[in-house]
């Protein structure tokens, strides 16, 4: 009874609310909501001030009377601040839209991502609407917030950070600039391929701050200070070839003699039915297969050859690698070295230094460049070096041929990482109907 006594004593609500919100601020880093305390001191002893207005007041005897549509709006509001809490500083849910990481991370996985893994990040523009990413819920394009308040990258500290392999969820570096009716694709790759003023002309063109660009996952392949090289699709990291992960697929040429496979095999190997190109006038499939898979299908009676995909031809696909220089002859199979900036380092400056940097120096980084005479000028004065701000990610698919990745837009800054991808809760296929489409083996499985 004693310690049930203790647990309704008002100082002792007051000071154990009083110690978490100590913590949380001290973890927040602004000093300035020590004030708050004021108002936690307000609720639990003084209360002279009615902060749950929207209740009605008690009576004589210290009840309430009841309301029914208050207690629910007393509970949504207590649930969306919660929500919103948890979503900022803790976790958050995600929803694998696209197949560029299968087998590890397939379509249909609903997650949760750490935000306390690598530090949560304060956000960019505080004032939205709660639990909305960046666009206003029965909207096609208005934005869920608003840019009038913005706040600096500042991220607080976490238990680990970035790791080479980690699956990490970010967001889209070069979704800065967003074409409204084709939000799945890059704004820059369709200038690329369309022209400026075309683009402008024809399309609704929207500007996005970090936070509240398209969240992406991959796999981190290379971590600040690394150098990247593909060969023949097997990535080598600081000459070390990087660790072949059993779910990792590449596109095959499966050639038959005329007859399909059997597409139950194909169900149970887990293919999407979009990602399985069949020609019937040729018998031949191109699909990605993992290398277990790729010897299963390579022993069926009607499978004539197979052969892994490798593009050496950097035109071959209508789109050119990063940095998407004319005069280098890198695909998605064969690229590099590359090597990923790190915090404090200093590069020359030229004209091939500027094919890799320039959006880091201009976009990330927010410096003023330009070139004249042969010489370059950085916020109006002449530089032959330049100094990282930030550390950079290079993130890949693990289904390396169906993969839009730093092989196509580069670097990652780190104020662009949301967190690290841990949990995953439910996992739908969206080739079969429901209850056939639940993929059991993957319910509540860690990352």
């Amino acid at each position: 009874m004693k310690f049930a006594t203790i647990l309704r004593n008002r100082w002792f609500k007051f000071g154990f609310v009083a110690v978490l919100y100590l913590l949380w601020v001290a973890w927040l880093g602004n000093y300035w909501f020590i004030a708050g305390l004021a108002v936690i001191f307000d609720i639990y002893i003084t209360k002279k001030v009615r902060w749950a207005f929207w209740k009605p007041k008690k009576d004589a005897s210290g009840k309430r009377k009841r309301n029914v549509v208050l207690e629910w709006v007393d509970a949504i509001i207590f649930a969306v601040v919660a929500a919103t809490v948890i979503r900022l500083f803790f976790i958050e849910a995600y929803t694998i839209p696209t197949s560029s990481m299968e087998k590890t991370m397939m379509v249909g996985d609903y997650l949760f991502v750490s935000k306390v893994a690598y530090g949560p990040k304060v956000p960019n523009t505080p004032i939205a609407l709660p639990l909305v990413h960046n666009t206003m819920p029965f909207t096609r394009y208005s934005p869920s917030y608003v840019e009038w308040l913005k706040y600096p990258y500042r991220r607080l500290k976490g238990y680990t950070t970035v790791k080479r392999n980690d699956i990490v969820v970010f967001n889209f570096p070069e979704g800065d600039t967003v074409v409204a009716e084709r939000q799945n694709e890059s704004y820059y790759a369709l200038v690329r391929q369309y022209g400026r003023a075309n683009i402008r002309k024809n399309y609704t063109i929207l500007a996005r701050p970090v936070d509240k660009r398209e969240n992406y996952i991959k796999r981190c392949v290379g971590v600040p200070g690394d150098s990247i090289r593909i060969a023949a699709g097997q990535v080598f990291v600081n000459g070390q070839a990087q660790e072949l992960f059993p779910q990792m697929q590449y596109n095959y040429f499966v050639q038959t003699n005329g007859t399909p496979i059997n597409s139950k095999l194909l169900d149970n190997m887990q293919i999407p039915k979009a990602d399985r190109i069949y020609s019937a006038q040729y018998g031949a499939y191109e699909m990605p297969l993992t290398h277990l898979e790729a010897e299963k299908i390579g022993k069926l009676s009607n499978v004539q050859g197979l052969v892994k995909r490798n593009n050496t031809d950097p035109k071959a696909y209508g789109q050119r690698v990063f940095p998407q220089r004319d005069d280098l002859d890198w695909t998605e199979d064969t690229y590099g070295p590359i090597w990923v900036p790190q915090k404090g380092a200093s590069v020359a400056l030229d004209s091939v230094a500027l094919s890799f940097y320039r959006r880091i120096i201009e976009a990330y980084e927010g410096n003023t460049l330009t070139e004249k005479d042969g010489k370059i000028f950085l916020n109006g004065e002449e530089a032959t070096t330049y100094t990282f701000k930030m550390d950079y990610y290079w993130m890949m698919g693990d289904n390396r041929h169906n993969s839009l990745d730093a092989r196509f837009w580069g670097y990652v800054p780190e104020d662009h990482i949301v967190g690290k991808a841990s949990f995953v809760w439910l996992s739908l296929s969206p080739d079969r109907k429901f209850p056939l489409n639940i993929r059991w083996k993957r319910l509540f499985r860690f990352i």
